[in-house]
């Protein structure tokens, strides 16, 4: 039997489809479903590595955990990496397909919508339910006549479509009635019903409101959901960074360069996430004052990422920084001496001196690897720790000095990684997710002065979290009959 597909729609980017699904696929599984999202193709840097080596959006994986299944490409299909503003990465079941400026794929686009339905054939044959996610706007009408990922899949499927606005933006009438307004027919009679999304106050107060798009639209409202603060679930795209920090409450402060490109910056949630510490993104080398460490991230762009910095002046103030500098993936080649790339990799290639704070140079290759592992840490605050976490990476860094790995790998024989300076000040390595490893992540904090204890605090699901908060604003019925029982 082919599984039932929900679709999630959305008026725009960022309007909360992403964690709309994640709230549905753990409420799905709640009821006894086996459910699995899916998005055929997603636009992000920021990625997650399945167990077979694979490399699939962060928020599908995110949507997977929130099912209670292992992430896998077949929820993901399409990856698009940018970048820069005009050329994209393009990973296709997992692994880079081809590199493109935005023509180039956008004349592609045909050929890759049998792997579209292919992969979202598997997830239906092996899965009760399937929830999907459209991106951006499904009435983009410049962009419909490409589509792969909104529509045309709704249409496949024959999926129960939701349309979700954000009402925190403003101009939730216009969002909702606009969007559909511009369906065709036989897409608009797929929508079964609308969700007004991050409302701040008494929902009671927006009562005329549903009654004037119900009475509009002649589809009810499944729900109002109201705004929900400290969810602590990884961002989907760079585009929140551009709304402001990621801040906890005051205390020690952790700066993170935004660099151009940057990817997989939710390697800095669970510092943000401790109580007393305070991540600050930062743009120009004066907002580094203050600050306790200062992390240079993931970027898909390390040689121009290494121009901006000097640009910037980054350069001298970094020399002159007297905290805790790290790097990690694209940023922990940053921090060495040399950066090459002798095939074009990364565009146009060349070769960059590094900012020259590790011993370490970088030598890019075709060959991206993409893996989890498990290590064993070298760092003096957590000697011998155990850690988790995967990588990302097309460059391979070697010592051009004495050899400090910060980690061992302990798969393949026990390959070191990373590097660490003699006084343990400055260090970087290619583990992503390295902070989400509480010992080390705590004995690090501590090092830099943090002084609370934390450790023993009870933490609480995320994903059940937003599956009560959801479920309280669209009802148990609603749900039911979405969900087809």
């Amino acid at each position: 039997m082919t599984a039932p597909v929900i679709m999630v729609l959305g008026t725009a980017s960022s309007v909360g489809k992403s964690v709309l699904v994640a709230a549905l696929c753990r409420i799905a599984a709640h009821h006894g479903l086996r459910v699995a999202p899916f998005k055929a193709q997603n636009m992000s840097n920021n990625a997650a590595v399945t167990a077979d080596g694979r490399e699939i959006a962060r928020s599908t994986a995110v949507q997977a955990a929130a099912a209670q299944i292992e992430p896998t490409v077949e929820m993901n299909p399409i990856l698009i990496k940018p970048e820069g503003q005009r050329r994209s990465q393009i990973i296709v079941e997992g692994r880079p397909w081809r590199t493109l400026d935005a023509l180039d794929f956008w004349r592609r686009k045909e050929m890759l919508w049998e792997i579209v339905t292919r992969n979202l054939d598997a997830l239906r044959a092996r899965y009760d339910l399937v929830i999907a996610e459209g991106a951006g706007s499904p009435v983009e009408l410049n962009l419909k006549t490409g589509d792969i990922v909104n529509m045309r899949v709704a249409m496949y499927a024959q999926a129960r479509c939701v349309l979700i606005g954000d009402i925190d933006t403003g101009g939730i009438f216009a969002q909702l009635l606009g969007t559909l307004m511009l369906l065709e027919p036989e897409e608009r009679a797929l929508v079964k019903g609308l969700i007004v999304n991050r409302f701040r106050g008494d929902p009671a107060l927006f009562e005329d409101g549903v009654h004037i798009l119900e009475q509009r639209s002649g589809l009810p409202v499944l729900g109002v959901i109201p705004w929900i603060e400290d969810l602590h679930l990884p961002e989907e795209d760079a585009v929140a960074l551009e709304r402001g920090n990621h801040r906890s409450d005051a205390g020690l402060t952790i700066a993170v360069i935004h660099l151009p490109s940057i990817a997989n910056f939710d390697d800095f949630d669970p510092l943000a996430r401790e109580p007393g510490v305070t991540v600050r993104y930062i743009t120009h080398p004066e907002n580094m004052t203050g600050a306790a460490a200062v992390i240079l991230p993931g970027t898909k762009h390390t040689l121009a990422a290494r121009r901006w910095l000097r640009e910037r002046g980054f350069d001298a103030a970094l020399q002159r920084f007297q905290g805790a500098i790290v790097g990690i993936c694209g940023g922990y080649q940053l921090l060495g001496e040399q950066i090459r790339d002798p095939s074009g990799v990364e565009g146009q290639g060349g070769n960059e001196p590094g900012l020259g704070l590790l011993p370490v140079e970088t030598i890019f290759s075709a060959e991206k690897r993409t893996v989890q592992v498990s290590a064993i840490s070298h760092a003096p605050w957590a000697q011998g720790t155990h850690l988790r976490g995967y990588e990302i990476h097309m460059g391979r860094t070697c010592s051009t000095g004495t050899d400090r790995p910060l980690i061992t790998i302990m798969q393949h024989d026990g390959i070191s990684d990373g590097h660490i300076s003699e006084d343990g000040r400055i260090w970087g390595c290619y583990l992503h997710g390295i902070f989400a490893n509480d010992d080390f992540r705590r004995a690090w904090l501590r090092r830099l002065g943090w002084h609370a204890d934390h450790g023993s605090l009870p933490l609480t699901d995320p994903f059940d979290r937003l599956a009560r908060h959801v479920v309280a604003a669209l009802g148990e019925k609603r749900i039911q009959s979405l969900f087809g029982s």
